[in-house]
């Protein structure tokens, strides 16, 4: 049903309907309501309660719009019943003054405070009444997410209307199944989520939908899974003189979470069937030894592989660090950036094609059409949240069913993986090697610079680096934020004998690379940084990571930052620079001085920022749910996978009569995700 069949649905409210992502009346029925208000037990005035949002009857005794201030205009309506009278306020809306007249009867609903002596009522929603008395108004009122143009009236009588048009709403579960998950029918549960008649309904009503969302998913991920698992792959076996030889030369001895990764990783590259597994782990935990393994034991069965990073400072510090340790035993490595120069490029293409380059370590530039492999058999992902399921498949395309390996330095709570990797298998390094000191964490307030200023003094001077990372390049009109460019103006002023440095993400990426490799090589003592470093940069030598507007970073992110340091042996700093009083932004921050587990962090990260903004910045591959919520709804995540793979178990491609319906859904979900 198109939106333009509707009553009360123009050209106008089309445009702002499918701003917001809504194409049709099917589309509008999955709009689903933000919060709702409890007008079951309507208040007459004297029984107004303040601090609360209270909903009230009553009528209009007199209007009137007062201009406060520039952008701020108050509409007040004198209210009266039979108890009493009240003033109700509404901002900037100074239109309704055409709209509400003495002698109406008006529903309103909305804060309630005292304010000299009366009590004002600080309108969140309205509707005029066209009786004063004996109406039905004791029900439960959904609120919608909307834009400037769409009101709550708007949405209700349209969505009333689809509901009452006889449009088909397709039941795609069993009714077997429905009843052994405890789930209302998928057309009650749509009509209840939009006009409940009880809590109870509507509990049940977002139940069912919930259920949905997370089960699709999981069947779509499940589905995925299955196929890459009947694919045929290349089974990597033989001796591993190589390998051996390689885990041999190292100058430290593996962990025991080491090992067993490394043996989880040797079963999958022997089997039939390509591999899909993550590998994730806190900062230093030893990824990138298990990940080169991988890569290593690929070249030894006879085949390429390659290294994919988000960053070209973090696709540096893997080539410099693989080559260093392969190039001894005969394994050509190559690096390839956007910014390889052409000849260089074309020189790097030849060799992948010919096959006389084992291992390439890469940006996006690995994944282009003129990237040829001659026999790529393996696929490593560093910083797997930063790439979508499309742009893994657009690699994996590059080899015959290669096997995959994904990183991610970012430990992830069991319920984001379950949505955002439940196609892969887990493993997990929860050891770190032996001898590193924990990172100490500070909290500091600007004023405390001096002593921050003396604190970098005393470990430049004992030969050790430091980082300064800054929310913003440059200043801005629109916040107050420390910047790097200015920071670094300061910091030659204040610091004048210290050799500094300025890194940031729109330097051209040959100058970006100068700064760095002066940085490591020990050139420069001091770095100040956007978070450009946040991954992958490793210079034991660097002791303190200074972090300006700590507040407005993620706890994940400030933990990757903070990973920065305490890489060699020597006691590490991290201090955390805020000017905030706020109690939320400082809990958070006394969390990172409290606790190194990046484990625990990630669970309270997601819990605070929601999982939308779970790393920092919305990511690719991240599913958009309507109405289900990560981490509240956490427990229905699990009943839905569980339900998902034990359907899958007994009917895995989704042929039973029953199921079909279910197939067509569940194949055009996959579609769409390998898309986005």
């Amino acid at each position: 049903m198109e939106l333009g069949f509707l009553k009360g649905i123009g050209p106008r409210r089309i445009q702002l309907l499918q701003q917001m992502g809504i194409e049709s009346a099917e589309d509008l029925l999955c709009h689903f309501p933000r919060r709702y208000e409890d007008r079951t037990k309507l208040l007459n005035i004297a029984q107004l309660i303040p601090g609360e949002v209270n909903t009230l009857k009553a009528e209009i005794t007199s209007v009137e719009t007062q201009a406060i201030r520039r952008n701020l205009t108050l509409l007040k309506a004198v209210l009266r019943d039979s108890t009493g009278f009240a003033v109700a306020t509404w901002f900037n809306q100074p239109f309704l003054q055409q709209k509400l007249h003495p002698g109406q009867w008006i529903l309103l609903t909305g804060k309630v405070q005292i304010r000299f002596g009366n009590r004002e009522i600080l309108v969140q929603d309205y509707e005029m009444l066209t009786e004063t008395a004996g109406e039905d108004l004791g029900r439960i009122v959904p609120v919608y997410p909307s834009v400037q143009g769409l009101n709550q009236n708007m949405f209700r009588m349209a969505i009333a209307q689809i509901l009452e048009s006889g449009l088909e709403i397709h039941e795609y579960l069993p009714e077997d199944f429905c009843q052994r998950h405890r789930l209302m029918g998928r057309q009650e549960a749509l009509r209840s989520i939009h006009c409940p008649v009880s809590w109870e309904m509507l509990d049940q009503a977002r139940r069912r939908l919930i259920f949905d969302e997370f089960f699709l998913l999981q069947l779509a991920l499940g589905r995925m899974r299955s196929a890459a698992q009947q694919k045929q792959g290349i089974r990597h076996l033989g001796l591993e003189a190589l390998t051996s030889d390689w885990l041999a030369g190292l100058p430290f001895r593996l962990t025991q979470a080491q090992n067993r990764v490394i043996e989880q990783v040797r079963t999958d590259m022997a089997a039939p069937h390509s591999m899909r597994r993550l590998i994730q782990g806190d900062v230093g935990s030893g990824k990138t030894v298990v990940a080169a393994w991988a890569l290593l034991r690929a070249v030894e069965t006879g085949h390429q592989s390659a290294m994919m990073a988000p960053t070209e400072i973090l696709a540096k510090q893997h080539y410099d660090t693989l080559s260093s340790w392969f190039e001894p035993l005969g394994v050509r490595v190559a690096l390839l950036k956007g910014s390889t120069p052409s000849a260089k490029k074309a020189e790097i293409l030849e060799g992948l094609k010919a096959g006389t380059i084992q291992v390439a370590v890469g940006t996006h530039a690995l994944f282009q059409e003129t990237v040829v492999f001659k026999n790529l058999s393996l696929l490593v992902i560093d910083e797997q949240h930063r790439f979508g399921v499309r742009q893994r498949a657009m690699l994996e395309d590059k080899g015959i069913t290669p096997d995959m390996l994904v990183m991610s330095a970012t430990p992830i709570p069991r319920t984001l993986a379950l949505t955002v990797y439940g196609d892969l298998d887990l493993s997990s390094l929860d050891e770190m090697p032996p001898g590193r000191k924990p990172v100490q964490t500070l909290c500091i307030l600007d004023r405390a610079r001096p002593k921050l200023n003396a604190l970098l003094e005393r470990e430049i001077g004992q030969g050790f680096q430091v980082y300064v990372v800054c929310p913003l390049i440059e200043e801005t009109e629109t916040a107050d934020l420390q910047n790097a460019k200015q920071l670094f103006a300061d910091l030659a002023a204040a610091l004048p004998q210290v050799r500094i440095g300025l890194l940031h993400g729109r330097m051209a990426a040959a100058d970006k690379e100068a700064v760095m490799a002066a940085f490591e090589r020990g050139e420069l003592q001091l770095l100040v940084s956007t978070t450009v470093i946040e991954v992958g940069v490793n210079v034991p030598k660097a002791t303190v990571m200074v972090v300006e507007n700590a507040e407005r970073f993620g706890l994940a992110q400030l933990h990757q930052l903070r990973g920065r340091v305490g890489r060699g042996g020597d006691q590490s700093y991290c201090i955390l620079v805020t000017k905030t009083t706020e109690p939320i932004p400082l809990k958070r921050l006394k969390l990172m001085t409290e606790t190194n587990d990046g484990f625990r962090l990630a669970e309270e990260d997601m819990l605070l920022r929601g999982p939308g903004e779970f790393f920092g910045t919305r990511q690719h591959g991240l599913p958009e749910f309507r109405i289900a919520q990560l981490p509240a709804d956490r427990r229905l995540l699990e009943e839905a996978r569980g339900a998902a793979l034990d359907l899958l178990q007994s009917d895995p491609n989704l042929q039973k009569p029953e199921h079909l319906s279910l197939n067509r859904l569940i194949s055009q979900k996959v579609a769409d995700m390998v898309k986005t």
